[in-house]
């Protein structure tokens, strides 16, 4: 049987965030996902430089060989009403393709990959993990995304009693006749909330690839809801009217609506798993980074002592920096613009650029995550 220090299940930015500062302390790790990266993933795709700085990221030597889009600008709305742009004239994040990043992540981490191969048995032996019967750690970190086995270990009812964010996207690369009819600034990413208030839609050029994409607070209705926001696109001239139709799907769950359980004997959860996504955005990199790099600070200090009082540091951090889950809020977008003044707010410059952009999507009021 297989044995290594760590194991972490899921390769995206939670779980190589993870395993990358693990293994720069020496430690063994072994990561396993059920997917053959690269792989696509339902995301708009952008990183502030707060995740850039928390992952030492050269961005000049990524650019060289992935797409980096520097934002510096935004179009921000409500689907079939006015538009506010708020120039920034410098750069305040990068879009980025996920498939692309999640890949880098994953190969710099320097974890032995298991890639293609699900989680499939998860048994507690002895103060050990076996996974699959052939991997034995100490220590496991469940990175699957909202539904992560190894949270379903620590009792979460995956799919069940959990109010989700829904969304669907495409993202493609455009043909010279779309490139020609596609409006959409590169620097320049586009945000319109539905009119209900319970989501928004974004359309975001990269270069020449083009994504498009629909969150709300529910699945009810989503496709409907998608189907009139690209309507919405082609009408005002921003997107070609020949996108693809095939969009994918995805869920997950904002910071502070389930209570899951994040930590237990020798099991940390992180990321979509552990449900940290931002209330206001719907983002969840930067929160999945966050919390893989802790936790691996959490295991680190832990010095092989994997009890869960051990590793209860871990929500201690998770809490002073994503709050305590209520003080998170319970809704994508806050209860005080469900209201009459909620377009005139949305059309206020002032308050679209110091609230909905800086402290909602940006989190410029929060530093980057400083090394511990």
């Amino acid at each position: 049987m297989e044995a290594c220090d760590v194991l972490i299940v899921g390769g995206g930015p939670a779980g190589s965030s993870c395993a990358w500062k693990l293994r720069q302390q020496g430690m063994d790790v072994v990561l396993m996902d059920k997917a053959v990266f690269p792989r696509d993933k339902v995301c708009a795709g952008w990183i502030t430089p707060a995740v850039a700085q928390a992952l030492q990221l050269d961005t000049d030597a990524y650019a060289r060989q992935h797409i980096l889009q520097p934002i510096s600008a935004f179009r921000t709305g409500v689907i079939d009403g006015g538009e506010v742009d708020t120039e920034y004239h410098v750069t305040v994040s990068y879009g980025i393709r996920r498939c692309e990043f999640d890949d880098y992540l994953l190969r710099r981490s320097g974890a032995r990959l298991r890639l293609g191969e699900p989680l499939q048995t998860l048994e507690r032996r002895d103060k050990e993990w076996i996974a699959n019967g052939a991997i034995r750690a100490p220590m496991v970190i469940g990175a699957g995304g909202h539904f992560c086995p190894v949270a379903r270990s620590l009792g979460a009812r995956l799919g069940a009693d959990e109010p989700v964010v829904a969304a669907k996207e495409v993202e493609f690369p455009m043909a010279p006749g779309q490139l020609g009819t596609c409006r959409v600034r590169p620097e320049a990413p586009e945000l319109y909330f539905c009119q209900d208030l319970k989501g928004y839609g974004w359309c975001f050029r990269k270069g020449d690839y083009l994504n498009i994409g629909l969150g709300r607070e529910d699945n009810h209705r989503l496709a409907e809801h998608l189907e009139a926001f690209c309507d919405f696109l082609r009408r005002r001239g921003r997107i070609p009217a020949d996108i693809p139709q095939r969009f994918r799907g995805h869920a997950y769950i904002l910071h502070g609506h389930a209570a899951r359980e994040v930590v237990g004997d020798g099991v940390l959860l992180v990321g979509d798993a552990a449900g940290l996504a931002y209330p206001q955005s719907g983002e969840g990199i930067r929160p999945a980074v966050e919390s893989g790099l802790m936790a691996a600070e959490t295991v680190l200090q832990a010095a092989r002592d994997y009890r869960r009082e051990r590793l209860e540091g871990y929500r201690s951090r998770l809490s002073a920096r994503f709050g305590n889950g209520a003080a998170a809020g319970r809704e994508l977008v806050p209860a005080v613009l469900r209201s009459v003044l909620a377009r005139a707010l949305l059309g206020n410059r002032w308050f679209t650029r110091h609230v909905v952009l800086d402290r909602w999507f940006l989190h410029v009021h929060q530093p980057p995550l400083s090394p511990a």
